[in-house]
Protein backbone atom coordinates (compact mmCIF):
# COMPACT_ATOMS: atom_id res chain seq x y z
CA UNK A 1 0.00 0.00 0.00
CA UNK A 2 2.60 2.34 0.95
CA UNK A 3 4.77 1.57 -2.33
CA UNK A 4 1.69 2.30 -3.83
CA UNK A 5 0.79 5.82 -2.79
CA UNK A 6 4.27 6.85 -3.06
CA UNK A 7 4.20 5.52 -7.08
CA UNK A 8 1.18 7.97 -7.53
CA UNK A 9 2.70 10.44 -5.31
CA UNK A 10 5.65 10.47 -7.91
CA UNK A 11 3.54 10.37 -10.81
CA UNK A 12 1.38 13.39 -9.21
CA UNK A 13 4.80 15.29 -8.99
CA UNK A 14 5.69 14.77 -12.78
CA UNK A 15 2.45 15.87 -14.13
CA UNK A 16 2.54 18.83 -12.13
CA UNK A 17 5.80 19.51 -13.01
CA UNK A 18 5.40 19.15 -16.97
CA UNK A 19 1.73 21.45 -16.62
CA UNK A 20 4.13 24.46 -14.60
CA UNK A 21 7.15 24.60 -17.77
CA UNK A 22 4.16 24.70 -19.88
CA UNK A 23 2.39 27.41 -18.02
CA UNK A 24 0.59 29.16 -21.80
CA UNK A 25 -0.13 25.88 -22.68
CA UNK A 26 -1.67 24.74 -19.14
CA UNK A 27 -3.46 28.21 -18.87
CA UNK A 28 -5.36 28.09 -22.67
CA UNK A 29 -6.66 24.44 -21.74
CA UNK A 30 -7.97 25.05 -18.62
CA UNK A 31 -9.90 28.27 -20.00
CA UNK A 32 -10.93 26.59 -22.49
CA UNK A 33 -12.34 23.51 -20.30
CA UNK A 34 -13.23 26.36 -17.75
CA UNK A 35 -15.43 28.07 -19.91
CA UNK A 36 -17.39 25.39 -21.71
CA UNK A 37 -17.85 23.69 -18.21
CA UNK A 38 -19.50 27.31 -17.17
CA UNK A 39 -22.16 27.06 -19.26
CA UNK A 40 -23.93 24.38 -18.01
CA UNK A 41 -22.98 24.60 -14.43
CA UNK A 42 -24.29 28.51 -14.66
CA UNK A 43 -27.44 27.35 -16.65
CA UNK A 44 -28.12 24.77 -13.51
CA UNK A 45 -27.20 27.69 -10.95
CA UNK A 46 -29.61 29.93 -13.08
CA UNK A 47 -32.45 27.46 -12.59
CA UNK A 48 -32.29 26.92 -8.63
CA UNK A 49 -32.19 30.60 -8.32
CA UNK A 50 -35.33 30.70 -10.61
CA UNK A 51 -37.01 27.79 -8.93
CA UNK A 52 -36.74 29.65 -5.38
CA UNK A 53 -38.33 32.76 -7.07
CA UNK A 54 -40.88 31.03 -8.22
CA UNK A 55 -41.47 29.65 -4.95
CA UNK A 56 -40.90 33.13 -3.13
CA UNK A 57 -43.73 34.74 -4.94
CA UNK A 58 -46.52 31.70 -5.32
CA UNK A 59 -45.68 30.77 -1.66
CA UNK A 60 -45.97 27.63 -0.53
CA UNK A 61 -48.50 24.83 -1.89
CA UNK A 62 -51.70 23.77 0.50
CA UNK A 63 -53.91 21.21 0.45
CA UNK A 64 -57.52 22.48 2.44
CA UNK A 65 -59.26 20.50 3.96
CA UNK A 66 -62.59 20.78 4.38
CA UNK A 67 -65.35 19.18 7.15
CA UNK A 68 -68.87 17.82 6.36
CA UNK A 69 -71.11 20.47 7.64
CA UNK A 70 -74.11 18.83 7.63
CA UNK A 71 -71.97 15.96 10.40
CA UNK A 72 -71.11 18.47 12.07
CA UNK A 73 -74.80 19.41 12.71
CA UNK A 74 -76.02 15.81 13.42
CA UNK A 75 -76.50 14.22 9.95
CA UNK A 76 -79.21 16.25 9.03
CA UNK A 77 -78.52 19.74 9.83
CA UNK A 78 -81.54 19.52 12.32
CA UNK A 79 -81.86 21.09 15.88
CA UNK A 80 -84.68 20.56 18.64
CA UNK A 81 -86.35 24.07 18.73
CA UNK A 82 -87.52 23.72 22.13
CA UNK A 83 -83.74 23.55 23.25
CA UNK A 84 -81.84 25.78 21.85
CA UNK A 85 -78.91 26.09 24.35
CA UNK A 86 -78.72 22.49 24.06
CA UNK A 87 -78.79 21.95 20.74
CA UNK A 88 -76.44 24.38 20.07
CA UNK A 89 -73.93 22.65 22.77
CA UNK A 90 -74.53 19.62 21.26
CA UNK A 91 -73.39 20.70 17.87
CA UNK A 92 -70.16 22.46 19.12
CA UNK A 93 -69.36 18.91 20.52
CA UNK A 94 -69.74 17.10 17.49
CA UNK A 95 -67.62 19.92 15.99
CA UNK A 96 -64.99 19.68 18.61
CA UNK A 97 -65.18 15.48 18.06
CA UNK A 98 -65.25 15.39 14.23
CA UNK A 99 -61.79 18.18 14.28
CA UNK A 100 -59.78 16.29 16.71
CA UNK A 101 -60.57 13.03 14.96
CA UNK A 102 -59.40 14.89 11.98
CA UNK A 103 -56.44 16.39 13.57
CA UNK A 104 -55.72 12.95 14.87
CA UNK A 105 -55.29 11.35 11.38
CA UNK A 106 -53.15 14.19 10.15
CA UNK A 107 -50.79 13.95 12.90
CA UNK A 108 -50.25 10.20 11.53
CA UNK A 109 -49.26 11.52 7.82
CA UNK A 110 -45.50 11.86 7.92
CA UNK A 111 -45.08 13.54 4.29
CA UNK A 112 -46.71 16.61 6.28
CA UNK A 113 -44.97 20.11 7.40
CA UNK A 114 -47.78 21.46 8.95
CA UNK A 115 -51.46 22.07 9.15
CA UNK A 116 -53.81 24.75 10.79
CA UNK A 117 -57.27 24.16 12.03
CA UNK A 118 -59.65 27.08 10.79
CA UNK A 119 -63.00 27.34 12.59
CA UNK A 120 -66.49 28.21 10.36
CA UNK A 121 -66.14 31.64 12.56
CA UNK A 122 -62.92 32.48 11.75
CA UNK A 123 -63.40 31.79 8.09
CA UNK A 124 -66.50 33.99 7.65
CA UNK A 125 -64.36 36.54 9.78
CA UNK A 126 -61.68 36.60 7.27
CA UNK A 127 -64.06 37.27 4.15
CA UNK A 128 -65.76 40.10 6.32
CA UNK A 129 -62.41 42.00 6.34
CA UNK A 130 -62.12 41.10 2.47
CA UNK A 131 -64.65 43.38 1.61
CA UNK A 132 -67.30 41.04 1.68
CA UNK A 133 -69.46 42.08 4.65
CA UNK A 134 -72.55 43.44 2.74
CA UNK A 135 -73.23 40.08 1.28
CA UNK A 136 -72.37 38.07 3.96
CA UNK A 137 -74.99 40.06 6.50
CA UNK A 138 -77.92 38.50 4.33
CA UNK A 139 -77.38 35.33 5.28
CA UNK A 140 -79.29 33.67 7.76
CA UNK A 141 -76.59 31.09 9.03
CA UNK A 142 -72.69 30.61 8.34
CA UNK A 143 -72.47 28.66 5.37
CA UNK A 144 -68.61 27.73 5.90
CA UNK A 145 -67.40 24.65 7.13
CA UNK A 146 -64.56 24.18 9.86
CA UNK A 147 -61.20 23.33 7.24
CA UNK A 148 -57.88 22.65 7.89
CA UNK A 149 -54.97 24.08 6.07
CA UNK A 150 -51.74 21.77 5.34
CA UNK A 151 -48.57 21.76 4.04
CA UNK A 152 -46.55 19.29 2.81
CA UNK A 153 -42.51 18.87 3.07
CA UNK A 154 -42.15 18.04 -0.12
CA UNK A 155 -43.11 19.67 -3.47
CA UNK A 156 -43.46 16.89 -5.64
CA UNK A 157 -47.27 17.31 -7.44
CA UNK A 158 -47.65 13.40 -7.61
CA UNK A 159 -47.44 13.37 -3.36
CA UNK A 160 -49.99 15.95 -3.13
CA UNK A 161 -52.44 14.15 -5.47
CA UNK A 162 -51.89 11.16 -3.63
CA UNK A 163 -52.40 12.39 0.02
CA UNK A 164 -55.47 14.38 -1.17
CA UNK A 165 -57.17 10.93 -2.70
CA UNK A 166 -56.52 9.53 0.50
CA UNK A 167 -57.76 12.54 2.53
CA UNK A 168 -61.42 12.72 0.58
CA UNK A 169 -61.92 9.15 1.91
CA UNK A 170 -61.84 10.29 5.31
CA UNK A 171 -65.17 9.93 7.11
CA UNK A 172 -66.82 13.37 7.97
CA UNK A 173 -64.36 15.61 5.23
CA UNK A 174 -66.58 16.99 2.47
CA UNK A 175 -63.93 18.50 0.10
CA UNK A 176 -60.37 18.64 -0.80
CA UNK A 177 -58.84 21.30 -2.46
CA UNK A 178 -55.67 20.94 -3.85
CA UNK A 179 -53.75 24.15 -4.44
CA UNK A 180 -50.98 22.30 -6.83
CA UNK A 181 -51.49 23.27 -10.14
CA UNK A 182 -48.71 25.69 -9.86
CA UNK A 183 -46.01 23.06 -8.57
CA UNK A 184 -47.06 20.96 -11.63
CA UNK A 185 -45.98 23.70 -13.97
CA UNK A 186 -43.21 24.80 -11.88
CA UNK A 187 -41.56 21.18 -12.02
CA UNK A 188 -42.20 20.93 -15.87
CA UNK A 189 -40.37 24.16 -16.71
CA UNK A 190 -38.10 22.93 -14.06
CA UNK A 191 -37.75 19.72 -15.30
CA UNK A 192 -37.30 21.38 -19.37
CA UNK A 193 -34.57 23.50 -17.87
CA UNK A 194 -32.45 20.79 -15.93
CA UNK A 195 -33.02 18.20 -19.47
CA UNK A 196 -32.01 21.00 -21.90
CA UNK A 197 -28.37 21.89 -19.31
CA UNK A 198 -27.85 17.67 -19.71
CA UNK A 199 -28.00 17.91 -22.76
CA UNK A 200 -25.85 20.46 -23.26
CA UNK A 201 -23.40 19.47 -20.50
CA UNK A 202 -23.49 16.14 -22.40
CA UNK A 203 -22.68 17.79 -25.64
CA UNK A 204 -19.61 20.21 -24.04
CA UNK A 205 -18.21 17.50 -21.79
CA UNK A 206 -17.41 15.18 -25.31
CA UNK A 207 -16.04 18.29 -26.70
CA UNK A 208 -13.44 18.45 -23.53
CA UNK A 209 -13.14 14.79 -23.88
CA UNK A 210 -11.95 15.45 -26.99
CA UNK A 211 -9.50 18.62 -26.02
CA UNK A 212 -7.89 16.53 -23.44
CA UNK A 213 -7.65 12.98 -25.42
CA UNK A 214 -5.88 15.69 -28.12
CA UNK A 215 -3.70 16.94 -25.41
CA UNK A 216 -2.52 13.60 -23.60
CA UNK A 217 -1.49 12.31 -27.84
CA UNK A 218 0.35 15.42 -27.81
CA UNK A 219 2.23 14.54 -24.73
CA UNK A 220 2.55 11.08 -25.69
CA UNK A 221 4.43 11.92 -29.14
CA UNK A 222 6.65 14.17 -27.34
CA UNK A 223 7.45 11.55 -24.66
CA UNK A 224 8.32 8.93 -27.25
CA UNK A 225 11.93 8.54 -26.90
CA UNK A 226 11.47 8.55 -22.97
CA UNK A 227 8.63 5.86 -22.69
CA UNK A 228 10.40 3.42 -25.16
CA UNK A 229 13.75 3.83 -22.81
CA UNK A 230 11.62 3.22 -19.80
CA UNK A 231 10.21 -0.16 -21.93
CA UNK A 232 13.30 -0.87 -22.98
CA UNK A 233 14.35 -0.59 -18.81
CA UNK A 234 11.49 -2.76 -17.65
CA UNK A 235 8.85 -0.45 -16.94
CA UNK A 236 5.28 -1.38 -16.70
CA UNK A 237 2.32 -0.25 -18.45
CA UNK A 238 0.94 0.85 -15.23
CA UNK A 239 4.12 3.04 -14.42
CA UNK A 240 3.97 4.21 -17.85
CA UNK A 241 0.72 5.23 -18.09
CA UNK A 242 0.22 6.93 -14.58
CA UNK A 243 1.50 10.42 -15.25
CA UNK A 244 -0.53 10.82 -18.17
CA UNK A 245 -3.80 10.05 -15.96
CA UNK A 246 -2.62 12.40 -13.47
CA UNK A 247 -1.91 15.06 -16.07
CA UNK A 248 -5.57 14.70 -17.38
CA UNK A 249 -6.79 14.71 -13.56
CA UNK A 250 -4.88 17.91 -12.78
CA UNK A 251 -5.93 19.35 -16.00
CA UNK A 252 -10.00 18.86 -15.72
CA UNK A 253 -9.04 20.05 -12.24
CA UNK A 254 -7.86 23.45 -13.36
CA UNK A 255 -10.53 23.78 -15.82
CA UNK A 256 -13.22 23.00 -12.88
CA UNK A 257 -11.70 25.70 -10.86
CA UNK A 258 -11.79 28.20 -14.00
CA UNK A 259 -15.73 27.32 -14.49
CA UNK A 260 -16.08 27.62 -11.09
CA UNK A 261 -14.45 31.34 -11.17
CA UNK A 262 -16.48 32.24 -13.98
CA UNK A 263 -20.20 31.45 -12.77
CA UNK A 264 -18.76 33.45 -9.28
CA UNK A 265 -17.68 36.17 -11.50
CA UNK A 266 -21.52 35.81 -13.36
CA UNK A 267 -23.11 35.77 -10.27
CA UNK A 268 -21.56 39.04 -8.73
CA UNK A 269 -22.02 40.89 -11.88
CA UNK A 270 -25.67 40.30 -12.13
CA UNK A 271 -26.52 40.35 -8.13
CA UNK A 272 -27.04 44.37 -7.90
CA UNK A 273 -29.35 44.23 -11.61
CA UNK A 274 -31.29 41.54 -10.37
CA UNK A 275 -31.80 42.37 -7.00
CA UNK A 276 -33.23 45.89 -7.95
CA UNK A 277 -35.44 44.31 -10.75
CA UNK A 278 -37.02 42.27 -7.70
CA UNK A 279 -37.58 45.25 -5.81
CA UNK A 280 -39.72 46.47 -8.45
CA UNK A 281 -42.34 43.74 -8.73
CA UNK A 282 -42.04 44.15 -4.51
CA UNK A 283 -39.83 40.63 -3.96
CA UNK A 284 -37.25 40.67 -1.92
CA UNK A 285 -34.10 38.31 -3.91
CA UNK A 286 -30.74 38.10 -3.97
CA UNK A 287 -28.96 35.78 -6.39
CA UNK A 288 -27.13 33.24 -5.08
CA UNK A 289 -24.24 31.10 -6.63
CA UNK A 290 -23.00 27.48 -6.15
CA UNK A 291 -22.76 25.98 -2.67
CA UNK A 292 -20.10 24.26 -1.50
CA UNK A 293 -21.53 20.72 -2.55
CA UNK A 294 -22.32 22.03 -6.41
CA UNK A 295 -18.60 23.55 -6.14
CA UNK A 296 -17.39 19.78 -5.56
CA UNK A 297 -19.41 18.42 -8.19
CA UNK A 298 -18.23 20.85 -11.10
CA UNK A 299 -14.97 20.18 -10.24
CA UNK A 300 -15.59 16.10 -9.89
CA UNK A 301 -16.84 16.36 -13.19
CA UNK A 302 -14.32 18.34 -14.81
CA UNK A 303 -11.33 15.60 -13.18
CA UNK A 304 -13.40 13.00 -14.50
CA UNK A 305 -13.96 14.38 -18.09
CA UNK A 306 -10.36 14.94 -17.76
CA UNK A 307 -9.62 10.92 -16.71
CA UNK A 308 -11.92 9.79 -19.38
CA UNK A 309 -9.87 11.42 -22.30
CA UNK A 310 -6.54 10.56 -21.10
CA UNK A 311 -7.80 6.87 -20.48
CA UNK A 312 -9.22 7.29 -24.70
CA UNK A 313 -6.03 8.30 -25.72
CA UNK A 314 -3.46 6.35 -23.69
CA UNK A 315 -5.48 2.92 -24.75
CA UNK A 316 -5.11 4.21 -28.00
CA UNK A 317 -2.00 5.62 -28.45
CA UNK A 318 0.30 3.41 -25.54
CA UNK A 319 -1.10 0.00 -26.62
CA UNK A 320 1.09 -0.65 -29.36
CA UNK A 321 4.94 -0.11 -29.24
CA UNK A 322 5.87 2.95 -31.10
Amino acid sequence: MRNWLYLHWRAFLHASTRLARQPLGTLLSALVMGIALALPAGAYILLDNIASLARGLSGTPEISLFLDAATQSGGDGSTSANANGDASESKNGDDDKLASAIEQRLQAETELASFRFVPRDEALRQLERSGLGDVLGGLAANPLPDAFIITLRSEDPAVYEKLAERMQAWPGVIHVQLDSAWVKRLHALLGLGRMAVLVLATLLGLALVIVTFNTIRLQILTQKMEIEVSRLLGATDPFIRRPFYWFGVLQGILGGLVALGVVWAGVAALVDPVTALAETYGAVFTLSGPDDASALGVVAFAAFLGWLGTEISVQRHLTEPF
